[in-house]
């Protein structure tokens, strides 16, 4: 007899929205090329692969809550080298991510340099809704399109060696106003290490709401690990480096005592200055208790056997 075990994120066939109802919403959305729908909350994605959009959903993927609506998360948007605010535009509209070229290098077989859109067409899209949980306590559930961070570790080839991925964004004073502040350790970086960049849930988002990111959504290529609090999920990536010693990352840097390296969802270990027991859902007056691993656990879990000794959830 098969039993299928229900995942703590997943909900049942018959309470998803119905499928003629979101791709005549995809169709819209896909119109113009696949470029941004002019509006005054939405920023500006100037992305030569517009005809992957809309990606095939993956089924395997789905949520305990209705999408957050993008009039919302389109404008509430943590990207501090643009501003310290939640409100990151026009600023980050300044930023050209036409043409962004990714460097792929340490611990690999041959280190290169590849174009985004040569990326993407190389490896495939594909939308996935994941929740996204801020270590700010609150949370959005948004349609991500990319691909599997997996598929880009496959292309690298790494040696023995590399333990870790180190990722950073872009460094560019001139459109990016508070990278000239001395005080924060530029660029932003961040790391995983190789188990958790080849779990499936690992991904490279390149669009949202089925059409290439906006700048304020980390344009042109960003990370989610949604099992991870967002701060985890660097934007706009330029350089991903292969390394056997643990990175030191960009919160990690600025503040090790509130932020740690790992960084996993738990809501029963709190923040020093707020508790993670609940998070305020995006877009409405709903406060949700937050789930260990944000939901997730059963993927990730076991990413973590035998590490009780770390801070995994600072």
């Amino acid at each position: 007899m098969y039993i299928k075990r229900q995942r703590g994120w997943e909900i049942s066939e018959r309470e998803a929205t119905p499928e003629s109802v979101f791709l005549n919403r995809r169709v819209l959305l896909g119109s113009a090329a696949g470029l941004v729908a002019a509006s005054a909350f939405e920023g500006r994605a100037v992305y030569a692969a517009g005809d992957l959009y809309p990606a095939t959903r993956n089924g395997a993927y789905t949520l305990d809550r209705a999408v957050t609506p993008e009039k919302y998360s389109a404008n509430y948007n943590n990207f501090y080298e643009f501003s310290l605010s939640k409100t990151v535009l026009p600023e980050a509209n300044a930023l050209k991510t036409k043409p962004w070229t990714i460097k792929v290098d340490g611990l690999v077989e041959k280190p290169f340099e590849i174009d985004v859109e040569e990326l993407v067409r190389k490896v495939g899209l594909e939308e996935r809704l994941y929740r996204h949980r801020c270590v700010e306590a609150w949370s959005m559930s948004v349609p991500w399109t990319g691909f599997p961070l997996a598929k880009l570790v496959a292309l690298a080839k790494p040696l023995s060696g590399a333990k870790y991925l180190q990722m950073q964004t872009f460094m560019d004073k001139a459109v990016a106003p508070v990278q000239r502040q001395f005080i924060y350790p530029w660029p932003y970086t961040e790391g995983l290490t190789m188990a958790e960049a080849g779990n499936d849930l690992a991904f490279l988002a390149t669009g949202i709401y089925g059409k290439p990111l906006p700048n304020q959504f980390g344009a042109p290529i960003r990370l989610a690990v949604p099992w991870k609090y967002g701060f985890k999920s660097i934007k706009s990536i330029n350089k991903i480096s292969f390394v056997e010693a643990r990175p030191k990352t960009f919160w990690e840097g600025l503040q090790a005592a509130e932020y740690g390296f790992w960084a996993n969802v738990n809501p029963a270990v709190s923040h020093p200055r707020w508790s993670q027991a609940s998070e305020r859902v995006l877009g409405t007056d709903q406060r949700v208790p937050t789930l260990i691993y944000n939901g997730y656990g059963d993927q990730v879990a076991d990413l973590y056997k035998g590490l009780e000794k770390e801070r995994l959830f600072v």
